[in-house]
């Protein structure tokens, strides 16, 4: 009876110590999981400041971007206007000779043209000047009349107003004469 005596009080503490370790598991594994919880809580916060300011800074980027848009909409025209001051300084200058002669003022209307057609060139606006005999193109010429002429058919015979590109699209065709089909 001894042996059994004495096996019970170790059978009997070995549930108990089985019952203590696993509690001192559990508690370990507790401790573990809201340390990984704080890392993962600390790591969501760091992600989610993070999206703010990119956000944040994706808003800012589309509102430069806007008002870089609406400036150059506003003022796209500033440099084009700048060479055309000198054009009307001309004109104004002309217009307050009061007893300018013929000469005076064909030389001034000259001379005028020319800061003009300079002006358009920097602003990248080319005429379209078509010379007689050119063959017609309805991409760049607009026929008002078809005469018969002794040149080749489909070709201009003279331009009644010129027509102006910029940057390769067309502002305003040339307006021409083109001799008659044969």
């Amino acid at each position: 009876m001894s042996e059994n005596t004495s096996s019970a009080p170790a059978a009997q503490a070995a549930p108990e110590e089985m019952e203590a370790a696993m509690a001192a598991r559990t508690s370990d594994e507790i401790a573990r999981l809201q340390s990984e919880l704080a890392e993962l809580k600390a790591k969501s916060a760091d992600l989610a400041d993070q999206f703010l300011r990119a956000k944040a800074e994706a808003e800012n980027a589309r509102r430069r971007a806007e008002d870089e848009v609406s400036k150059a909409r506003k003022f796209g025209i500033e440099g084009f206007a700048e060479n055309l001051l000198p054009v009307a300084d001309s004109l104004d200058a002309a217009l307050a000779l009061p007893n300018a002669t013929a000469q005076q003022l064909r030389e001034g209307t000259d001379a005028t043209l020319r800061q003009l057609h300079s002006a358009l060139e920097r602003n990248k606006v080319v005429a379209i000047n078509p010379a007689a005999g050119e063959k017609f193109d309805p991409n760049f010429h607009q026929a008002i009349s078809v005469v018969p002429a002794a040149q080749e058919a489909n070709t201009v015979v003279s331009v009644l107003q010129k027509g102006y590109v910029i940057a390769d699209r067309i502002l305003r065709p040339a307006l021409v004469t083109v001799t008659a089909p044969k």
